[in-house]
């Protein structure tokens, strides 16, 4: 039998270089493919087996340079350094070389065992772009490959091209060293001899590297390589000797000569070997550019797509809604055929299919949504909207990159907070999580979609687009309040590439679909119908002893009368056992302590008890009213929907109230899973305040939007 071997690839370059869709290629993983920057913020890991090899494969977060300024460059420049791959696959963007090269140097130079990917090559070809891969592959020391990632073409001599590296370096990888002009590269061997004159050092890179690292000022991997204290006082003596020597000859700082010598290390590669086509025309992206990021046509016609898609979502969704809708009234009837009635079936019927039934009918909903972001994303649109926003952002006190993750907001909180690691400034990262949560995530749809077809019908997409557009109002009232009170910082600014557009994969749209409906449908099957089932068992128990009036008794009496109203009479008293037994079940208890709270917010004692549940996940607040609303009643297949039990008046909602309820919604704590991300990105003292301050805050918003829109009679 052969032996089997492991291998440790690891996947580095810009961001939009199409490096995760060849991992996902690689390794079968569906991993989000957007055309903006910040999307990878930690690395992710896949296996496959090929050939003898098990190769566990690690997605780097995209980033330009490893100084480890921002969290996801310091994620990619521990692992390389740490972790030590066998090789490392630089994927790079064939439009882009110039400025890829860059990062590519910095792998160079640290001399890890290096395969380059020159991606995209179908767009390198129809720009008119020549590039001597051969020559290139002379000058860096590197086998140089060329790719179609979204396409999978070249992806299996990549892959063998890595293996055979890894087997046989020596043979493939002979680096030549960087060079950084006059000014420096005398003082970087004078350093690079005294650091490998160290006998204590704990890293085994090359010497050369860490006298770069050290001239960059990064006393990080300083300390960590060099812990002898001697011996890294007498290299601190050293560099310090060697950093006043170059001041004083060139009146720069040591990183800016580095910097501008891997620039011009770049520029001398490109000039052998890339060749373009001579144009007096503008792009076809710039022209497009002209009129997307037009400093005052921008702002509508960004307005206008994302409305456009809410618009979608509604009206589009009510087809598949109202089919799944039906479908879920039959499965209640069949079961409450097959089951006999008791305790059993009500827990079937009203508790587990009520309750995730009431959830899953806004699944279309969901998909809808992400298919217009995932285009918009894929197109690299969204890059465009987050230029465009720049100035506002600055308005915010915000770095102009916060916007990328607040953006991801709209998808789901969780990944947004994440996505901050890319802001370099720790100020911006907590300003930015505090503010995401008020951004309305997908989850948080399904109530939007419930509450406003069944109260403001054919104006619901309208009216769902305005609650997003209050979301932005809060958002930015609440970052100027931030800005100028606990988290005042001088603004900074922003440089952001913008992509060429493409034209939107099948595949990557599908997959950014499925991942969000596989999330959703997930949840069904383990949050929502837990919940579901614990809020059946607090309205279910415990039972009266004794009610105030018999019940049974009257109602077999008008069953067998023939007077008038008997039927009319019956459901009456039936409707009024079941308030009885509501009152003094453990929910009606918990309902009697929550309604002094919601009643000045228009809300009832159901709505009310639905946004305790609502901690867990937004989409338990429906699945929560589905069962909250039919609990005591008989299901079967006459029974009102949710819709219709909202409108009716026995709730007493009024419209008033439902958009308020969205508000509350719309602004208070965050489902679990992004108090833990809040937790773990910006501490517990942080964690809290947020939680606190959007629960007083949403409050505040739903009681001003029922007070103002009672006045005008809603």
């Amino acid at each position: 039998m052969e032996q089997k071997h492991s291998l440790k690839i690891a996947l580095a370059g810009n961001p939009n270089s199409g490096k995760t869709s060849i991992f996902n290629s690689f390794t079968g993983a569906r991993q989000k493919v957007a055309n903006f920057p910040g999307v990878t913020v930690e690395k992710r890991v896949g296996h496959r087996k090929y050939g003898k090899y098990d190769i566990t494969f690690v997605d780097l977060p995209g980033t330009y340079s490893l100084t480890a300024y921002s969290l996801d460059e310091k994620v990619a420049r521990d692992f390389i350094v740490n972790e030590q791959p066998d090789v490392i696959i630089n994927v790079i963007d064939g439009g882009n070389l110039e400025r890829s090269l860059y990062l590519t140097m910095q792998l160079i130079e640290i001399g890890v065992d290096l395969v380059i990917d020159i991606n995209m090559w179908d767009e390198v070809l129809e720009s008119g772009i020549k590039i001597d891969t051969e020559k290139l592959s002379t000058l860096l020391g590197a086998p140089v490959l060329k790719t179609i990632g979204n396409r999978g073409q070249g992806l299996d001599s990549l892959l063998d091209t890595a293996i055979k590296l890894a087997e046989n370096g020596e043979e493939l990888h002979h680096h030549p060293p960087v060079t950084y002009g006059p000014r420096l590269d005398d003082i970087v061997a004078n350093l690079s001899d005294e650091v490998s004159k160290c006998k204590n050092c704990t890293s085994c890179h090359n010497s050369r590297w860490l006298a770069i690292k050290m001239l960059e000022g990064d006393t990080e991997i300083k300390n960590r390589c060099f812990p002898d204290k001697v011996e890294n006082s007498h290299l601190t003596k050293v560099l310090d000797e060697s950093v006043t020597h170059l001041k004083s000859t060139t009146d720069d700082d040591p990183e800016i000569i580095v910097t501008e010598g891997r620039y011009g290390y770049v520029a001398g590669i490109i000039r052998e070997v890339m060749q373009r086509p001579p144009t007096d025309r503008m792009k076809m992206s710039d022209q497009i550019d002209d009129l997307l990021t037009h400093r005052i046509l921008g702002y509508p016609i960004f307005l206008l797509l994302m409305w456009l898609i809410f618009q979608a979502t509604f009206v589009i969704g009510q087809y598949p809604m109202a089919w799944i809708e039906t479908a879920v009234a039959y499965v209640q009837s069949g079961v409450g055929q097959l089951i006999p009635d008791g305790a059993m079936a009500d827990l079937l019927i009203d508790g587990v299919i009520g309750g995730v039934g009431s959830v899953i009918v806004f699944l279309p909903n969901i998909v809808i949504l992400f298919l217009g972001i995932s285009i918009l994303e894929d197109s690299g649109y969204m890059a465009r909207a987050a230029f465009l926003m720049d100035k506002l952002m600055h308005y915010l006190g915000l770095h102009g990159k916060s916007f990328i993750p607040m953006l991801m907001g709209f998808g789901c909180s969780v990944p947004a907070i994440m996505a901050t690691r890319t802001l370099e400034s720790k100020r911006d990262r907590i300003m930015t999580i505090l503010l995401i949560p008020m951004i309305s995530c997908s989850a948080k749809l399904p109530v939007y979609v419930l509450f406003t077809g069944a109260f403001f019908g054919a104006y619901a997409g309208n009216v769902i687009f305005s609650i997003y557009l209050f979301g932005i109002a809060a958002t930015i009232l609440m970052a100027r309040i931030f800005g100028r009170t606990i988290l005042q910082s001088d603004e900074t600014p922003f440089v952001m590439e913008l992509p060429p557009y493409r034209r939107p994969t099948t595949w990557s749209v599908i997959i950014h679909m499925w991942e969000r409906t596989r999330m959703y449908l997930k949840k069904m099957g383990g949050v929502i119908l837990i919940a579901s089932v614990i809020l059946w068992l607090l309205g279910y128990f415990p039972k009266v002893d004794e009610y105030s009036q018999d019940y049974e008794t009257k109602i077999e009496q008008l069953a067998l009368s023939d007077q008038p109203g008997a039927e009319l009479a019956i459901a009456e008293l039936k409707a009024a056992r079941a308030g009885e037994d509501l009152q003094y079940s453990f929910i009606g208890r918990l309902g009697n302590v929550v309604s002094p709270f919601v009643k000045p917010l228009g809300f009832n004692w159901q709505m009310g008890i639905s946004l305790i549940p609502g901690f867990v996940a937004k989409e338990v607040v429906v699945s929560s009213l589905g069962v909250l609303y039919f609990l005591g009643e008989e299901t079967d297949e006459s029974s009102d929907n949710l819709m219709q039990a909202l409108q009716s008046q026995q709730s007493g909602i009024s419209q008033a109230a439902a958009y308020a309820f969205m508000i509350f919604i719309l602004l208070y704590t965050p489902c679990l899973a992004t108090v833990a991300a809040i937790r773990k990105e910006t501490g517990v003292r942080w964690m809290w305040f947020s939680i606190i301050f959007q629960c007083v805050f949403a409050w505040i918003g739903a009681f001003a939007a029922y007070r103002i829109l009672t006045l005008f009679g809603l």
